[in-house]
């Protein structure tokens, strides 16, 4: 049991000034389970804000206590970026958190393209360093429609890969559908034959009544339209969706050169489509498996060479399972963090309905519509050992939250410093409907007022945390973070962000698609993050940020919209910024001008464009590919 004492004044602050706060539980019974605590208003005063706030939280513990009257003794920092775990009430659907009015209509970001095998040259303005040699891969959606039938959801258009092949300074495009199952049944049958995440295939036609009648208790087939990103195991180039299938890419020609499924090697029902990767090329995953034991959460490990040149996932093992508390109402996850020695698994209130799921089908719903999010729940951090698999028993409890991106991880005197872009909401997943991003006007403004923006956020977990740990105190104690993290009983931990931008950040609409320098800064202390300005419902912004006075530096155009930011270091580089930054950029309001764009990551002035005599949709992630 926690030991619990009386309020008493800290001898630090963190963050601006600290308050105690003393919170009584009443409890009748022996033995009851402590289901709820509520936190009375607080008063804060920093030198730049000086606010009030009623703070009423609530949250789970599932404690057991067996004393009749506690009195437990919290510590809480107010400042304006590591805010009190003040749980967020739950939205109606016509909640606005911002008042935009006049976005354009970005409706040609998400249409149907050929694509374009062949390279064709591009037309260079600027100067391309010619020290860049490679390619610069990207993936996303590029169809869809198919025949008649129309894809419901952004993330269901079939994969579209694309090569801007860069070479002494001059660059060539060229782009190919994935030839995955479904793409070629889908084309086969100019029908949608695969359900995808936002939309249903309906039966064959050309079956009878009955026959079509019984398909929709059939359950559904996975996807393998791996339209979310490019990964590498073991050296190869694959694309990758949250299934079990990924497949393998010549990433020279964008050829589809094999399928490969993750449950032939380790007992998992999908991964996601962002793994991280030690310096020896062992990478790490996370993946979901159902099994009459439960619904389980799991680690993966993948070894960083082959015995043989067929190999692809040969060696993949299973490092940790962690069980979903909920056994029919797993949490979604898109990514997770990893720092030098541990991986952590957010746990976040993004939950996934099975049963609505499984009878998708016959509702005539795709599985969007088992995915929601529930605000009563609390955010909760994993940290599980990468060589020993060991789970910690501690577990680190936040604020309900939704994170896609983590941005870095590392560790520093016994601490875990654990940075993402998270929002106080999740319901902005089923927002991206194609028919949303397609609308214009008053509509358009709406579905963008609607949705919860996204911010740089850093959490500090301890992980020297056990019986003898007081209660009531910031366990914080590294003077370059304001984050807090307090122990409210045994192995419990309250952890309160700390923002990672100045309040310019907001005028460009949060930040999103988050990327760093890699090669040098992955899984250490790094200085300098970037990503996309988010002021409409897709990227309109580059930005860079300088953890060091939070100060930012941002790239734009009217009418111009960039995507994902990926770093290219210079061959010599000394600092951790010495490189480029490269984005795709879409041109909506001129026809076939879509450009690769390259910034110098250090000033980020604007060095030199390709532009190609073609229409790009806007897309998901990249990665970039040296041939030097």
């Amino acid at each position: 049991m926690c030991p619990l004492r009386q309020p008493s004044t800290p001898s630090y602050a963190v963050g601006g000034e600290l308050r105690v706060y003393t919170v009584s539980l009443s409890l009748r019974g022996v033995g009851t389970r402590l289901h709820s605590i509520k936190i009375g208003s607080c008063h804060a005063q920093t030198q730049e804000h000086h606010w009030k706030k009623s703070c009423i939280t609530t949250f789970n513990t599932g404690t057991h206590f067996t004393d009749s009257t506690v009195t437990m003794t919290t510590v809480l920092s107010m400042a304006s970026n590591a805010p009190a775990l003040n749980k967020t009430k739950t939205k109606n659907k016509d909640h606005h958190y911002t008042d935009v009015h006049g976005l354009p209509c970005i409706d040609k970001l998400v249409r149907s393209v050929d694509d374009n095998p062949e390279t064709i040259s591009t037309k260079i303005t600027g100067t391309i360093p010619e020290w860049i040699n490679g390619n610069f891969l990207r993936n996303g959606p590029g169809k869809f429609e198919i025949g008649n039938q129309k894809f419901n959801h952004w993330f269901d258009g079939m994969a579209l890969l694309h090569q801007f092949k860069i070479n002494n300074g001059q660059v060539t495009y060229r782009s190919r559908f994935l030839s995955s199952d479904c793409y070629q049944a889908n084309k086969e049958h100019s029908r949608i034959v695969v359900s995808e995440f936002g939309t249903v295939a309906m039966p064959d036609p050309c079956k009878n009544f009955f026959q079509r009648f019984l398909s929709r208790f059939e359950m559904p087939k996975p996807t393998d339209n791996a339209s979310v990103s490019f990964v590498t195991y073991k050296g190869d180039y694959y694309v990758s969706t949250e299934t079990n299938f990924m497949h393998k890419v010549d990433p020279e020609t964008l050829q589809t050169k094999e399928k490969v499924d993750w449950s032939k090697f380790i007992a998992v029902n999908g991964a996601t489509a962002h793994p991280h990767t030690d310096p020896d090329g062992t990478t790490y995953n996370m993946g979901n498996s159902y099994t009459a034991k439960g619904r389980l959460y799991n680690i993966i490990r993948v070894p960083p060479t082959k015995k043989t040149s067929e190999d692809t996932l040969e060696g993949a093992t299973v490092v940790c399972s962690i069980p979903s508390v909920d056994k029919t109402k797993p949490s979604y996850y898109h990514s997770f963090a990893m720092s030098e020695n541990y991986v952590v698994f957010i746990e976040q209130p993004i939950k996934m309905d099975l049963l609505k799921i499984v009878t998708g089908k016959m509702r005539g719903k795709g599985i969007s519509d088992g995915v929601y999010w529930d605000p009563k729940l609390d955010t909760v951090f994993h940290v599980i050992h990468k060589q020993t698999g060991q789970l910690n028993s501690v577990k680190y409890y936040a604020k309900p939250m939704s994170t896609f991106h983590q941005i870095n991880a590392y560790e520093e005197n016994g601490f875990i410093v654990m940075d993402m872009c998270a929002a106080d909401d999740g319901k902005a997943i089923n927002n991206y409907m194609v028919q949303n991003l397609r609308k214009s006007g008053e509509a358009l403004d709406e579905v963008y007022n609607t949705m919860c923006r996204v911010f740089p956020r850093r959490f500090v977990l301890p992980l020297n945390v056990d019986n003898t740990t007081p209660c009531g105190n910031n366990l914080n104690t590294l003077t370059n973070s304001k984050a807090t993290a307090v122990k409210f009983a045994n192995n419990k931990v309250l952890c309160n962000h700390e923002d990672l931008h100045g309040d310019d950040l907001h005028e460009y609409g949060g930040l999103e698609f988050p990327a760093i320098n890699y090669a040098k800064c992955n899984t250490h202390p790094y200085r300098y993050y970037y990503g996309c300005g988010f002021r409409h419902l897709v990227g309109d912004t580059l930005i860079k940020m300088d953890l060091q006075g939070k100060q930012m530096k941002v790239w734009e155009q009217p009418g111009l919209y960039p995507s994902e930011p990926v770093f290219v270091p210079s061959p010599d580089a000394m600092e951790e910024d010495d490189g480029v930054i490269m984005s795709v950029v879409i041109t909506p309001n001129k026809d076939k001008s879509t450009f690769l764009l390259v910034l110098d990551a250090k000033t980020f002035q604007e060095l030199g464009r390709a532009e190609v005599p073609v229409n790009i949709p806007y897309g998901f992630h990249g990665t970039f590919n040296s041939t030097a």
